[in-house]
């Protein structure tokens, strides 16, 4: 097999370098000239314009490994939210969770566990210019987009911290110079799903344009089924021994349910020629059942250990029970039902003004807040009755100033500063293994523990980049970014049932027991670049890059006696380093885009979230170091000869491995297999750890791609016909960061499809989408279920944990009714 895979790869290779020979232009035959004639007149390959270095450029020209996608293919594939965007970039792996932070997301086999709240994302989140880093992200919705750009690698140097492993850079549509609107209706099958889309923008005088866009959706079923049956869980009072069984009821049978209602004011004035201010303001209100509507149960037999009665690894299938009535009222709940809830709200402003012909100020500010409260069930198979609340809030201000020249001469230079302050609110409401105590408040009666925390953030950063042209075809570029970051956080538990105080610490908000940490960072990120531009139509380059995430506080963790001091509730900073380079490539007339690209970089000091049987909690530690490399490839042909289609296809080949990391073994994991009874540094109890380095980082295949085509086509008079379909695969990986074997998924591949008959121009359009039409049920994370496997670290072996696994969305049909004026 391993002769097998070597032989393709050495193929793959092969291929790419003749393709590359091929769609590479001829230098000697270059004209005069750095623009491209538009697309628009002469046919061929659309000009994307994107800002993935604060200036508008090709996505052709710059020296960056990007996936830009334009508003046209956004609004055909209905790409309104994160979820979605990873089918258009199949190196992007997003994974929803329940729990934590709500979400990881992975470029190349990097990203951040979703576990800790307290954790920010590898792959930073940028919105008209702001940025949004937590997982939490995944619950706006996104729609009425101009472009999304999703950058790999790091990308410290514009985009500042937490973007060790890229950028998913959204824009939003502004107004234009015309009046336009759009009208839009849809129904999904799967989830019987409604949403309604409206957009209406225009001139409200020669110097001030509006664009108001709103989308509600409301889901009459759901994704996933609910197979959960009434259970009964058995509860004792600390405080008389009673002891009682508690109807627990299930949750609905369709998933998430989930209803949204989503909008944005846009604003634009251009008072002169030189100054335009553009102010956005955008909502989101949403409402649904179960936040884990993806969490599938998965085991390494048929059926669950604790429940035999339940099947594993069903398709889109669920467990989840309602808390029982009597938990009505408790602290932290706003209902018994299972519910998830999101909140958001942002103001941004962007401030461009040209000084003079050659400079250029830009301010972009942001405040933006968002509340979660979600209860969810986290025992499924077991009988333990493990429920949590969760009530966070987060709200950040930030701006961003810089300016950026354009002299006629060699040199020219990009500057500016940022400025973050931030706040988050966590509290947690947890029951489990039927402990009730009478003698506690009605609020708290029927509570396991109760723990709040608080973290205040600062960051200041100063950031500039010099710009030399050598000569008119080569460019040096070399910038750095200074950081500087502090974090004030504070934690205390409330409540603790009086049966668990030895595994949990009662803490009251006074300065003698509330844990209080403060954490300083500082950081230096270089960046030096040099592109060669041999003709209008290639671009090379080779790139030095860096990347800073910053440390911070487990606001999810737990205050324990095994760790008296709270040292284990910080961590450090992540860092990046490494090296990229390009061909970019448009030939044959502008009919063939052709891009190839390298890369290898080494990151240390990588945040892992993971279940810490010493302390019974979810903790964040700095988990040694891993290195990646690759080669990715991206070609479109748009031949004039069959005017309408496009045919698009990328190829990806990724090597990810940690190669420093002294991790927890899996569950029922033996000696034989590497789990060995040991000491973390700076703690004196041993645990059993296995050694990863060597092995895969999660989520990262080999080898993914993508193949797909569009073709728009006259079939009458002023009526026109589309076709689309899109088909990617992935290689096999594991989507635990601790190798489980329970983590593995193999191989897959997904196609989408669209058909669509509209008028010619604008006008009215009718069309019907599918996703994920193979039904494919793919891993994007696991954890253990606890109370699950036995025998880690013995001679032997044990029996491997079950496991809630992280799974995308399932086939989905919807047909769609559009009206554009």
């Amino acid at each position: 097999m391993t002769g097998i895979c070597k032989s393709y790869q050495a193929k793959w290779l092969a291929g790419t370098c003749f393709i590359a020979l091929v769609a590479s232009p001829s230098v000697s035959h270059a004209q005069a000239g750095t623009s491209a004639p538009a697309a628009e007149e002469s046919g061929g390959v659309q000009d994307i314009v994107v800002t993935a270095r604060k200036r508008a450029e090709n996505v052709q020209d710059i020296p960056v490994s990007i996936r830009a996608v334009d508003a046209e293919m956004i609004q055909r594939q209905d790409i309104s939210g994160l979820e979605k965007l990873a089918a258009k970039a199949p190196e992007l792996i997003i994974a929803r969770s329940s729990n934590g932070s709500g979400a990881s997301l992975t470029i190349r086999g990097v990203g951040s566990n979703f576990s800790s709240v307290g954790v920010e994302q590898s792959v930073a989140v940028i919105v008209d210019g702001a940025y949004y880093g937590h997982g939490r992200t995944i619950d706006e919705g996104f729609f009425d987009l101009a472009r999304v750009e999703v950058l790999k690698g790091p990308q410290a140097l514009f985009f500042g911290k937490n973007a060790t492993a890229g950028v998913i850079s959204i824009t939003t549509a502004d107004p234009g110079d015309t009046f336009e609107g759009l009208a839009r209706v849809g129904y999904e099958f799967r989830s019987q799903s409604v949403y309604a889309e409206a957009v209406a923008s225009g001139p409200l005088s020669d110097t001030l344009g509006i664009r108001v866009a709103l989308r509600g959706s409301k889901m009459f079923g759901g994704y996933t089924r609910n197979l959960a049956t009434q259970a009964f869980y058995n509860t004792i009072d600390v405080a008389t021994g009673a002891v009682a069984a508690l109807a627990a009821a299930p949750a609905d049978r369709e998933q998430p349910g989930t209803k949204d209602l989503i909008g944005r004011l846009t604003l634009k004035w251009t008072p002169t020629e030189n100054l335009t201010n553009t102010l956005k303001i955008s909502g989101t209100h949403s409402r649904g059942g179960a936040s884990g509507f993806s969490t599938i149960l998965g085991c390494a037999g048929p059926f669950g250990q604790r429940n035999p009665s339940l099947r594993c690894g069903a398709k889109f299938t669920t467990y989840f029970n309602d808390m029982p009535i009597e938990y009505k009222g408790a602290t932290g709940l706003k209902d018994n039902k299972l519910y998830s809830d999101y909140d958001s709200f942002a103001v941004n402003d962007t401030l461009n003004y040209e000084l003079n012909d050659d400079v250029t100020f830009t301010s972009v500010t942001n405040f933006n807040r968002n509340k979660v409260r979600y209860l969810q069930d986290y025992g499924q198979e077991s009988d333990a009755g493990v429920w949590a609340a969760i009530n966070s809030k987060f709200r950040a201000f930030s701006n961003e100033s810089r300016v950026l020249t354009s002299f006629d001469g060699p040199v020219n230079l990009l500057f500016g500063t940022y400025y973050q302050s931030s706040k988050r609110d966590h509290g947690e409401f947890v029951t489990f293994i039927g402990v009730i105590n009478s003698a506690a408040s009605a609020a708290d009666k029927y509570l396991a523990f109760t723990k709040i925390s608080a973290t205040k953030g600062e960051t200041i950063s100063a950031f500039g980049q010099a710009i030399w042209k050598i000569v008119p075809e080569v460019e040096l570029t070399a910038g750095a970014r200074y950081t500087h970051e502090t974090k004030k956080s504070t934690y205390f538990q409330p409540y603790v049932n009086p049966a668990l105080v030895g595994l949990f610490t009662p803490q009251t908000n006074n300065p003698a027991t509330t844990l209080n940490r403060s954490q300083t960072f500082n950081n230096w990120s270089p960046e030096a670049t040099i592109t060669w531009r041999p003709s209008k139509n290639m671009t090379v380059y080779a790139a030095y890059k860096t990347g800073y995430k910053s440390g911070g506080f487990s606001n999810s963790g737990i205050f324990s006696p095994a760790d008296p001091n709270g040292d284990g509730m910080t961590f450090e900073p992540e860092k990046a380093k490494g090296f990229e380079g390009g061909i970019k490539t448009t030939s044959l007339d502008r009919q063939l885009r052709f891009n190839i690209g390298v890369y290898r970089y080494t990151y240390s000091g990588l945040q892992v979230d993971y279940f810490d049987p010493l302390s019974i909690r979810y903790i964040t530690r700095n988990a040694g170091s891993s290195k990646t490399r690759g080669i990715e490839t991206e070609l479109e042909f748009v031949p004039r000869s069959i005017d309408g289609l496009t045919i698009r296809s990328t190829l990806n080949y990724n090597r990810s491995r940690y190669s420093n990391f002294l991790a927890p073994c899996w569950q029922g994991q033996s000696l034989g297999q590497g789990c060995v009874l040991q000491t973390l540094p700076g703690q004196t109890a041993s645990q059993f750890l296995q050694q990863l380095g060597g092995r895969p980082t999660a989520n990262a295949p080999k080898f993914t791609g993508s193949a797909g085509f569009e073709y728009d086509m006259p079939i009458s008079s002023g009526m026109m016909l589309g076709l689309g379909s899109d088909f990617r695969f992935s290689g096999k990986y594991n989507s635990s960061a601790f190798d489980s074997p329970n983590g593995v998924q193999k191989s897959y591949s997904v196609i989408d499809a669209s058909l669509r008959l509209r008028s010619e121009g604008k006008g009215w359009e009718l069309a019907l989408i599918g996703k994920n039409l193979t039904n494919r049920q793919y891993k994007t994370g696991v954890f253990d279920i606890t109370g699950t496997g036995s025998g880690t670290g013995s001679v032997g072996g044990g029996i491997q944990s079950d496991i809630f696994q992280l799974t995308q969305l399932p086939r989905t049909v919807q047909l769609q009714a559009s009206y554009r004026f």
